[in-house]
């Protein structure tokens, strides 16, 4: 059975936040690190994972991409920190 996820990238200064969905988190974020594709990620230098969700269903990914872009930043970051407890954002 293929898993879909849903994944939110911050840059080193935890300024920028990008959501995203794929079928292959590790393939997919080794290419946001390695700067393959032209656009925000690479513009923002924005590759490192800090949440992610896992679904059966990549329609129940995308709606929930969806929702996370949506959503204010307040809530992200709320979502990051549960399973980030440590993790400092420097920009509000």
């Amino acid at each position: 059975m293929r898993a879909y996820y849903v994944y939110l990238l911050t840059n080193a200064n935890h300024t920028v936040l990008y959501i995203g969905v794929t079928n292959n988190l590790t393939r997919r974020v080794a290419e946001h690190k390695a700067g393959m594709h032209q656009g925000f990620t690479k513009k923002y230098n924005v590759h490192k994972l800090v949440h992610f969700e896992t679904f059966p269903d990549v329609n129940a990914a995308i709606a929930r991409e969806k929702q996370l872009k949506a959503g204010s930043r307040a809530k992200k970051l709320a979502l990051v920190h549960i399973n980030n407890p440590t993790w400092q954002e420097l920009a509000e």
